[in-house]
């Protein structure tokens, strides 16, 4: 049965207020078109059918059953906390080395703004993505699941590896965040999978829930 896009997003926008993902994913200002369109691109092919939407509670039968192999995009700080075993890694997005006096000053302005509440990176889109994914996959008629955290990434990373001749994709509908404990059973790393997205100050609001909630179970 087709899985429809726009049921995914409405289930996504009615769980989140505030569209959170594109903070943990920006990049500098001069890639913000080129990966606003990429997102877009990403979209229609999903739309279309060319790339084929998978819910994290389909992902084990997709890789068990149907021959697709993981490719996780997120960048390494991000999968060093949790990762689905045996998947493939190749980030679509980078840490940003420049040290420029102009990229200093975007580096210090965002970490006041959203840095030290997240804890990401000052990253950039990965110029050498396709290339590195093909060096770690060859074959360009493989089935290949692409993931991220949140979806949007994942998104974008489909649309340029169909243009890269990569023709048989899937895309992890919402992310590593909307898998539940049994999704992917086979994790390693010291976090939990769901959130390894989170970090800075909002990650120690993340342990202090959970120790609320464990509390309210006893």
């Amino acid at each position: 049965m087709a899985i429809q896009l726009n049921h995914f997003q409405s289930s996504l926008l009615k769980q989140e207020k505030q569209p959170k993902p594109l903070f943990f994913t920006s990049s500098k200002t001069k890639n913000f078109g080129v990966n606003t369109a990429a997102s877009s691109s990403g979209q229609q092919l999903i739309q279309s059918g060319e790339v084929k939407p998978i819910l994290p509670k389909d992902a084990a039968t997709a890789l068990n059953s149907e021959g697709f192999k993981l490719l996780d995009i997120r960048p390494q700080w991000e999968r060093e906390k949790a990762y689905v075993k045996g998947s493939l890694h190749v980030p679509l997005f980078v840490k940003d080395m420049d040290n420029s006096p102009i990229t200093l000053l975007k580096k210090w302005v965002r970490f006041g703004y959203i840095g030290l509440w997240t804890g990401q990176n000052f990253t950039m889109i990965n110029p050498n993505f396709v290339q590195e994914v093909e060096a770690t996959l060859p074959d360009k008629d493989a089935k290949l699941l692409v993931a991220c955290g949140e979806g949007l990434r994942s998104m974008m990373a489909t649309s340029k590896l169909y243009e890269g001749g990569y023709k048989n994709l899937g895309w992890l509908a919402g992310g590593f965040n909307r898998a539940a404990d049994s999704d992917f059973p086979e994790i390693e790393g010291p976090e939990k999978l769901q959130y390894a997205t989170i970090g800075g100050v909002s990650y120690y609001f993340l342990q202090l829930l959970l120790l609320l909630q464990a509390v309210g179970k006893e």
